[in-house]
């Protein structure tokens, strides 16, 4: 069974009352913000019959987990900067909206998203106007970038009077490269801004070599299909999501993949979507590729990972769409898995089962709370995991409430679970063992140190699990060191020595302490959680957040006294096993 730890947050936050308070609960999120919208979508959208889900608790996990191991590919969403238009659906926002557009943006980068393709048609218009407002953000977030993909819709509406499709065409290239070009996040291949367009070829005639010509930067040309590959002046070609198809465009996409995969030269901008539906668009064609329920997502990212690896990469990824909410292919409300999850108590395990596709979901979130309101992490669990032993976390005694959340693969939405109340009565409680030292007290001079045993004796049965040891408390200057650093007791008494080093000395042995020293000060729950992760092989992410969490203890700890030069501080030494957590106090007094 694996369990990944602890969030850093909780860690921090429990820190702070490990000795002032020794609080196990610390909240670090609420139940509603597990369960309402943290995408860009608006508050207001509802849930759709062309499948757009309403907005919710979406995934954020990097989509770059959805490709092959090592993947190096820059991953793009199509943008639409129509809403708000009355010729559009009301979405609940306004493209024109430049703090829509931020939250947008940053939606985008907290996914795993590096850019825009924005779908344009032609200059001086509301949809020109977002776009300058997506390039001012986009030159906000150092690494994200934007591209103009020319609609052939540009053409037809927004053609210079009397002009051809070519001279309309020409006016609007050398508009963008007035206008977006210049920009530092503007999209560049090999040094040169990238113009890719939607069915331009389909609908018109167009000499590209006479378009290319009558621009000063001559940029890289992106067409479509397989077909684009081969068209004059192309750098590239890019597929698409191919509603009329009857295998959800699995056939499409591995001609467009082998086509591209040899052509070193030029740019393979891969596509990803959930499906299509363009029931409710006012252009609808009857158009309808299921989602499957996320599978349509999964399997477009299946396709390219069966065809690309670490060594043979694939260079680009377009996900088709982030906000074509009319046809139905729109990420940014997220994809719903159509799954649930419940949750129960047996004895003291979690358990958990899951109705729907269980490869929808990248990991689980047990969270605890004590009001069933706010709520701490209390452990993720990998996939394939279904339960939890509450008292490997040593929660005190005391009435809880449980959740599991399945956290959807990247843009999937997350399903939590109801409530699920707990009453902790776990292992083996402090009175089990006798935890304590001798002496209770220790004088350590300026650049000295001092010695204390540390005892833990079985009050009634043999106690055969290790106890790990740590101290928190310390003031600045101090640091400390087990020998042993964890402590067996069985049928009697098991001891270990404590070292408390005072300024110079701690310093000089500060490589020689052992996991316990002050690199890993104000343990308790932190200890707890360090103590798991050392027993799973992943201690090192840990250990800055320990140090880190020791500074926060610092300003919890009290205990400090002076008279005559004399300073008095109260230590507090811990005693951590699976199913036990002790703690003694040790007065060290500094000369």
């Amino acid at each position: 069974m694996y369990f990944r730890n602890l969030s850093v947050a909780a860690l921090l936050l429990s820190a702070t009352g490990v000795c002032a308070a020794g609080n196990f609960v610390v909240p670090t999120t609420t139940l509603t913000a597990q369960t309402t919208n943290n995408t860009s979508a608006a508050n207001s959208f509802a849930r759709q019959t062309n499948g757009n889900a309403g907005p919710g608790r979406v995934s954020k996990v990097d989509v770059r987990s959805l490709l092959y191991s090592g993947a190096n590919t820059k991953i793009y969403a199509h943008l639409m900067l129509w809403f708000g238009q009355s010729n559009h659906m009301n979405v609940g926002y306004s493209s024109m909206d430049k703090a829509q557009i931020h939250r947008q943006i940053t939606d985008m980068i907290s996914r795993g998203i590096d850019g825009v393709f924005i779908d344009w048609y032609g200059p001086n218009n509301s949809i020109d106007q977002a776009t300058q407002l997506v390039m001012a953000e986009a030159e906000t977030h150092r690494g994200f970038t934007f591209a103009i993909m020319v609609d052939k819709g540009a053409i037809q509406w927004d053609s210079c009077n009397g002009c051809t499709p070519q001279q309309a065409l020409i006016a609007q290239l050398q508009y963008v490269e007035r206008t977006y070009f210049s920009s530092p996040a503007y999209m560049t291949m090999q040094g040169r801004p990238v113009v890719s367009n939607f069915d331009i070829d389909l609908s018109y005639t167009i000499d590209w070599k006479a378009v290319n010509d009558a621009l000063s930067t001559q940029p890289a040309f992106i067409f479509q299909n397989s077909t684009g590959f081969s068209h004059v002046l192309s750098q590239g070609s890019y597929s698409w999501v191919m509603p009329t198809t009857t295998d959800y465009g699995m056939s499409y996409l591995t001609t467009f993949y082998n086509t591209g995969k040899p052509l070193a030269s030029e740019q393979t901008v891969g596509a990803t979507y959930k499906g299509f539906n363009d029931s409710l668009a006012a252009w609808g064609a009857g158009r309808i590729m299921g989602q499957q329920c996320g599978q349509t997502w999964l399997h477009t990212f299946s396709k390219i990972n069966n065809l690309y690896n670490s060594g043979n990469q694939l260079p680009a990824l377009q996900l088709v769409t982030w906000n074509d909410y009319e046809e139905g292919s729109e990420i940014e409300s997220g994809i719903d898995n159509c799954l649930t999850i419940s949750a129960m108590v047996s004895g003291t395990a979690l358990k958990w089962s899951v109705k729907g596709s269980i490869n929808t979901v990248d990991h689980y979130v047990a969270y605890i709370s004590t009001d069933g309101q706010h709520l701490m992490p209390l452990a993720d669990a990998s996939v394939g995991t279904s339960s939890l032993n509450l008292c490997s976390y040593a929660i005190p005694k005391g009435n809880y409430v449980l959740y599991v959340q399945a956290v959807g693969k990247p843009s999937i939405v997350n399903q939590i679970s109801g409530p699920v109340k707990f009453t902790s009565a776990c292992g083996a409680g402090p009175s089990a063992l006798a935890f304590g030292s001798t002496p209770s007290s220790l004088m350590i001079p300026l650049a000295g140190s001092g010695q204390v045993s540390v005892t833990a004796t079985p009050q009634s049965a043999a106690f055969n699990s290790a106890i790990a040891l740590s101290c928190s408390c310390l003031p600045q200057g101090l640091s400390c060191s087990f020998a042993p650093a964890s402590i067996t007791p069985g049928n009697r008494s098991a001891k270990s020595v404590l070292t408390i080093y005072e300024g110079s000395i701690a310093s000089m042995n500060q490589s020689m302490n052992s996991p316990n020293v002050s690199g890993l000060l104000g343990l308790g729950m932190i200890g707890f959680a360090l103590i798991g992760i050392a027993r799973r092989k992943r201690i090192f992410p840990v250990l800055g957040v320990c140090g880190l969490a020791a500074m926060i203890v610092g300003s919890a700890c009290g205990g400090n006294t002076q008279s005559s030069g004399v300073s008095n501080y109260t230590v507090t030494v811990h005693g951590i096993s699976d199913s036990i957590q002790l703690s003694t106090n040790i007065t060290v007094v500094l000369q």
